[in-house]
């Protein structure tokens, strides 16, 4: 029979499709029912923004504090230093210092729309563990830490394993990085109080590992909790698109392409990324999800409106759905969409449709771009474009001209 949480928190993890496993569900229930918990999600500085891959976990960091508990965003500047083996099929490459302060930077302007920040007891805070790797004596850890893990065990988890099964590399420095991962979280016991770690499925082993650190040094009890690993109804990876990475700062990626991200959502996905990305009512998640044909359009729009709504405001949000109305239903042009502007003297009589195509980011290459041409998929000022050698003069570009790449995708070109 599957449990029923009595703590708000965990309802609305099990309820809304956030809980995998946890190392003791109904320990953690009982905890969180004596009062504030904070909990923990690392998250490593290798961009200058995190992506909707990682908008699950913000979600769930958004529950916590929404039903009386206290988020903790760690920033993993030390351990962006080493890179995190699971999931990934090579090395991570290195960073500077300063590139991940600034990168840390970025990240927190996601995670300010999400959270409040502050001093209170339910709060959140962001602590960086460069705090306390960077200051690590590597003998003493060696002596204190390294007893408490075995390499036969470290052998047995996925992260490791798949990256020998496919007899590719994996360093010493990597090989590090979950007992990094799990002294972070007997550090934040210690500063912080966190009872909590949570994280994607691809985490679970690291968690575990830190949970019976914590318990083995500090004599505390802590929990684990993972989400399920999420991919869309047609098995692709989430986060990404035809066009890269959906990123959530909206200087990396305007917000009406993230709108539209969403707005384009499969058919079979709309429940469930209602449950997981929005606060709407589950009734009303389940009501919406189950509807078909051109109704579903409808509630793809809702889901559209409610992320952007959360990521950069309802101002965005509501902008991004007037462009897409004037763009689709109307044939005009829109004021929000993607813009690339030049200087008059850069273009000088004109500039040829592929590197335009390329520039505003509707194509990946000129390869690309020529590729959509010849599949008839290309338009400028909605008209089809058929050869690849056509130039775009300065005067027409002084007016702006759209570009479309198939029936979803636009920018705008223009001189300023």
């Amino acid at each position: 029979m599957t449990y029923k949480p009595k703590s708000e928190f965990l309802h609305v993890m099990q309820s809304r499709g956030f809980l995998q496993d946890c190392t003791d569900l109904e320990g953690l229930d009982d905890r969180l029912l004596e009062g504030v918990l904070p909990a923990y999600i690392g998250f490593d500085a290798t961009a200058d923004s995190l992506h909707v891959g990682s908008l699950i976990q913000i979600m769930m960091l958004r529950w916590l504090q929404k039903t009386g508990h206290k988020p903790v965003t760690l920033m993993g500047g030390g351990t962006t230093k080493i890179g995190d083996p699971s999931g990934k099929d090579e090395s991570r490459q290195m960073m500077t210092p300063e590139r991940i302060n600034e990168n840390v930077g970025g990240i927190f302007k996601v995670f300010e729309k999400y959270l409040d920040f502050g001093d209170g007891a339910t709060d959140a805070v962001q602590p960086n563990n460069a705090e306390w790797l960077d200051k690590l004596n590597y003998i003493e850890f060696l002596r204190d830490i390294g007893p408490h893990f075995t390499i036969n065990r470290m052998l047995t988890f996925d992260s490791v394993k798949t990256r020998l099964d496919r007899e590719q590399p994996l360093t010493f420095l990597e090989f590090n990085y979950m007992l990094l991962q799990s002294y972070d979280f007997m550090e934040l016991n210690k500063r912080y109080g966190v009872g909590l770690q949570m994280g994607g499925s691809d985490q679970w082993g690291n968690i575990v590992n830190g949970v019976d650190l914590t318990r083995r040094i500090s004599q505390t009890q802590v929990f684990g909790l993972t989400t399920p690993l999420l991919t869309k109804a047609d098995g692709s990876k989430m986060g990404k698109s035809a066009a890269g990475a959906i990123w959530l700062n909206e200087d990396k990626l305007s917000s009406y392409e993230f709108w539209q991200f969403w707005r384009n959502t499969l058919d079979a996905d709309v429940g469930k990324f209602l449950r997981l990305f929005t606060e709407i009512d589950l009734n009303e998640c389940e009501r919406l999800g189950a509807l078909e044909g051109s109704e579903i359009n409808e509630a793809k729009a809702i889901l559209a409106n409610a992320v952007t709504t959360l990521a950069h405001g309802s101002e965005a949000a509501n902008a991004a759905e007037a462009t897409a109305k004037e763009v689709f239903e109307k044939g005009g042009v829109g004021e929000d969409l993607p813009t690339i502007s030049f200087d008059a003297a850069d273009i000088g009589d004109g500039i040829s449709i592929v590197q335009l195509f390329v520039k505003s980011g509707l194509s990946g290459s000129g390869k690309d771009a020529k590729r959509l041409i010849a599949d008839g998929g290309a338009k400028l000022d909605d008209v089809a474009v058929t050869d690849a050698g056509t130039m775009v003069t300065a005067d027409q570009l002084r007016g702006a001209v759209k570009l479309s790449a198939g029936k979803k995708r636009h920018a705008l070109a223009k001189i300023t």
